[in-house]
């Protein structure tokens, strides 16, 4: 009984606890304000469906029977999802460059650049399947790129003129060549001679080598060193071929005057690479001349000499031109082919019959063009060679000979052999050409004056 009892007065004390409890917790928390309580419980308004005026509100003119046009959202095509890829970054690349000094090969540059043996071998082989190596010189550079992690990636040779050879690696190696655009420029000067050609031109910054090419020209009709007594003026025009504003090759000119007072020779060369001169004496057609190898240089004239090979004193029968080997060699006069073959000393030749007394005589020569035979007629520029050192030669050079009835004379002087070509020249427009270029010179003068002019205000 006393047992129930207590039973029920721990169930009875547990009750008003717990109820105690709840009380306290609902009396413990703050009333909510009514502002927030409605701000809680706010709901939008249900939008509207928009409506869109008619085409006939927006435009009179607009037809009600015309199809309104439907909107769909675009849709990227796969060029569009494939261009915001993300970019390719290329590999970082470590570059090696300087130029070639004397007595280094392109193996003593490549292991400086850090090339093993193998890849040495391979970039050899690729550069000289564009390029001779044995041309390597001392001034040429060499640049070699690679990847951080040792991988070769391009190499790049600059040798002549702006030309540069490259070689690119990776699943398959390409050579090329790569050869600038030169910018032709035409540039004319004045000088006067004091003492010498040579000084005159160097004095007013004109290149000097353009002494040999008035000497040639004139040489049998100017005697440089007793006409020349001081005062006479030479006035020239030459253009010249520039890339990244140095010079490229070797300047070629253009129009030549010498006034000697009394009497006036002028030279005009041609621009189609032939080299066939015209030269006038005071406006009249006076003889042509076609250089045999262009741009080479006189390296020996016509007479007694020490003999470069035998040291004895002889007589030279013609005239020297020193000229790369392979250089182009063209006939000076229109003629037939009397003979091609060798001639003991003079090597390799190829003459060329000037009607019945003249002959010229071409010799050293390394190659002749296949398809020249004896009996056929050449023009004068006409390519008869290559330049070359067959027979007693000391180095790549022309010998080129004139000979009048068996007899050799120099070449420079002989009016005989000129005689062959000026009718040429006569009947080809040779006056118009002379008035042209004497125009052009004087209108290149006129703007070096204008610029020295405006320089000195």
């Amino acid at each position: 009984m006393k047992i129930r009892y207590l039973v029920t007065g721990i169930f009875a004390a547990g009750g008003f606890v717990t109820g105690g409890i709840l009380l306290l917790d609902k009396t413990g928390q703050e009333p909510v304000p009514l502002a927030l309580r409605a701000a809680a419980s706010w709901m939008p308004e249900p939008m509207e469906v928009p409506t869109f005026a008619s085409a006939a509100a927006l435009d009179p003119k607009f037809d009600q029977d015309e199809v309104v046009p439907t909107f769909t959202t675009p849709v990227l095509t796969v060029a569009e999802i494939a261009g915001t890829s993300a970019p390719v970054i290329a590999p970082l690349l470590k570059v090696w460059s300087r130029e070639v000094a004397a007595g280094e090969t392109l193996d003593v540059l490549l292991a400086e650049a850090g090339l093993e043996g193998s890849e040495r071998a391979e970039v050899s082989l690729a550069l000289a399947a564009e390029y001779d190596l044995r041309r390597l010189r001392p001034g040429h550079g060499l640049t070699v790129e690679t990847e951080i992690k040792g991988a070769l990636r391009r190499v790049l040779l600059d040798v002549d003129d702006g030309v540069q050879i490259e070689t690119v690696f990776g699943p398959n190696i390409a050579t090329r060549v790569l050869s600038p655009e030169p910018e032709l420029v035409i540039l004319a000067a004045e000088a006067h001679i004091e003492s010498s050609v040579f000084g005159a031109l160097a004095d007013a910054g004109i290149p000097a080598r353009f002494a040999v090419d008035l000497a040639e020209m004139l040489g049998g009709t100017v005697n440089f060193r007793r006409d020349l007594s001081g005062g006479e003026v030479i006035r020239l025009m030459w253009r010249e071929q520039r890339v990244e504003g140095g010079v490229i090759g070797q300047p070629e000119l253009n129009f030549a005057v010498l006034d000697l007072g009394d009497t006036q020779f002028e030279i005009v060369w041609p621009d189609d690479g032939t080299g066939q001169a015209t030269i006038y004496r005071d406006g009249e057609v006076m003889r042509v001349f076609a250089q045999p190898v262009e741009g080479a240089r006189l390296s020996s004239v016509f007479g007694r000499r020490t003999h470069p090979v035998y040291g004895d004193t002889r007589m030279h029968t013609g005239v020297d031109f020193a000229a790369p080997r392979g250089t182009p060699i063209s006939a000076t006069a229109p003629g037939r082919i009397s003979f091609i073959g060798r001639r003991g000393g003079y090597g390799r030749v190829v003459e060329i019959a000037h009607g019945s007394e003249t002959m010229t005589r071409y010799a050293h020569l390394s190659a002749v063009p296949d398809r020249l035979a004896v009996g056929d007629r050449v023009a004068a520029g006409d390519t008869i060679g290559r330049v070359g050192a067959t027979g007693t030669a000391t180095g790549p050079n022309l010998h080129y000979e004139v000979r009048v009835d068996g007899r050799p004379t120099d070449p420079l002087s002989d009016e005989r052999l000129a005689q062959a070509a000026k009718q040429e020249a006569q009947n080809d427009g040779a006056v118009a050409r002379l008035g042209a270029a004497r125009a052009l010179l004087n209108e290149q003068l006129a703007a070096l004056l204008a610029e020295t002019s405006h320089e000195r205000l």
